[in-house]
This record gives structure tokens, sequence and C-alpha cells, in this order.
């Protein structure tokens, strides 16, 4: 019985470039809003700017390669060079962004986080910057479901449900893994 488990988790799932583009797209939208956040705290580092401008670049037609890679760790670093929380966040969520081109095809529920990480560490940062505010927080997520398109709610619904633990950004994460999941789109 462990096997059939293991085989069934571990199933592959069928993503396409368009796929990862749109949920690129889709991390890049809840990024970007949030960028100004870090670049208050730190006005000359552009390196969540550059990590949310590759996350577009690949969603706009654009390789999923080297650059991406280099300004999302980037991104991880400047995110350690804050002071802030709320702008450690926001450049979490411009490295999420960056790395959402490189969801894996694993049937693994701790995959949901690379569909959804920037939509909650940026609804996290909107947070803290409000005095760690949860209403703020579930404003941005309600905005970031707002901007999810059919195609990152079928390939989000491709995937198990997201996973607990993670804390306050795991709770964001589950939330509006619950909100896209209950979407539907006109056919």
């Amino acid at each position: 019985m462990e096997d059939e488990t293991m085989t069934v988790e571990m199933s592959e799932i069928v993503l396409s470039k368009q796929d990862l583009r749109e949920v690129a797209a889709f991390a890049a939208t809840c990024a970007e809003a949030v960028l100004n956040i870090f670049e208050a705290d730190q006005p000359g580092d552009s390196r969540p700017r550059d990590a949310v401008s590759a996350a577009w670049e690949f969603a706009r037609g654009g390789e999923r390669g080297k650059s991406l890679r280099d300004t999302a760790s980037a991104a991880l670093k400047a995110a350690k060079s804050t002071d802030s929380a709320a702008a450690r966040e926001a450049a979490w969520a411009a490295m999420s962004a960056a790395g959402s081109a490189y969801l894996h095809p694993l049937a693994k529920a701790t995959q949901v986080k690379h569909i959804l990480g920037a939509g909650a560490y940026a609804a996290r940062a909107a947070e803290l910057l409000a005095g760690d505010d949860r209403s703020v927080g579930a404003g941005h997520l309600e905005q970031a479901v707002h901007h999810a398109t059919p195609v990152v709610v079928d390939v989000l619904k491709r995937f198990p449900a997201a996973p607990s633990g993670g804390g306050r950004v795991g709770e964001l994460i589950r939330m509006l893994d619950a909100a896209l999941r209950s979407l539907t789109f006109p056919e």
C-alpha cells in the first residue's frame, strides 16, 4: 500500500510552457503590487524589481533560463539586506515570482507554493506594513483572486491542496488556494 501512495504522490502533472507562462504572469502581478514596500526601504536596490521583470519577460514569451534563476537568487539576497520585515516579505514575493516558472510537474502539495507564494508573500508584506493588520492581507488575497486566469486556476487544481504549516505565509497560501479552487469561470 505504501508503494502505491508514493507512486500516486510522485505522479507527473502535464504542464505546458503556456501553463507556466500564465502562472508566472499571475505571480509577477502579485509581487509587483508590493515592490514599492521594498523600494521604500531600499531605494537603491533593484534586485526584486529585476526578478519581477524577469518573470514578466518569461510570461510574455521569453525563455526559462539563467536570468530567472539569477534574479530570483538576487531577490532572495536583497531580502536578507533589509531590516524591515515588510520589505523582506516583498522581496520574497519577487523571488517567488521569478521562481514560479520552475513549477515542477510533480503531484505534490508543496508545489502549490510555486503558484501562490508570490501572492502570499505580497499579502504578508502588506499586512506587516499596516502594523500586522490581517484584513489588509485578506484584501491583497482578494485582489490576487481577481487576477487569476482560468489557466492559473486549472493548473492549481491539478495539484493537491496546499500543505499545512509555514506560519502566516503558509496560512495565506492556504487561504488563496481555497479561494482560487472555489472559482468557476463561464465556459
